[in-house]
């Protein structure tokens, strides 16, 4: 099991792209959250098997297809063994 955040920044409030990567994580195995970030970012966190996890990375540096991704932060945690993902409100980046 691993866990991975990712901070993507460019056009990616306003697409789907929270909704996106829910369906896209469950569809993987995924489990972990996303959100919405103040200052128009989106953050998410994917904890799984290395493979799958890997895939929602990748993912994350495209989106769905409305998005425009600048640019992906992607840092290794430790894994919390979260069940799910969800969708969560925006928060303070």
């Amino acid at each position: 099991m691993v866990r991975k955040r990712v901070v993507v920044t460019g056009l990616v409030q306003g697409v789907y792209y929270r909704d996106t990567c829910r369906r896209v994580a469950q569809e993987y195995g995924v489990a972990g959250w996303v959100r919405n970030l103040v200052d128009g970012s989106v953050e998410a966190v994917f904890e799984g098997e290395p493979d799958a996890v890997e895939t929602l990375v990748r993912w994350a540096g495209q989106g769905p297809p409305t998005a425009v991704v600048r640019e992906v932060e992607v840092r290794e945690e430790k894994p919390e063994g979260l069940e799910g993902f969800e969708v969560r409100s925006t928060a303070a980046s």
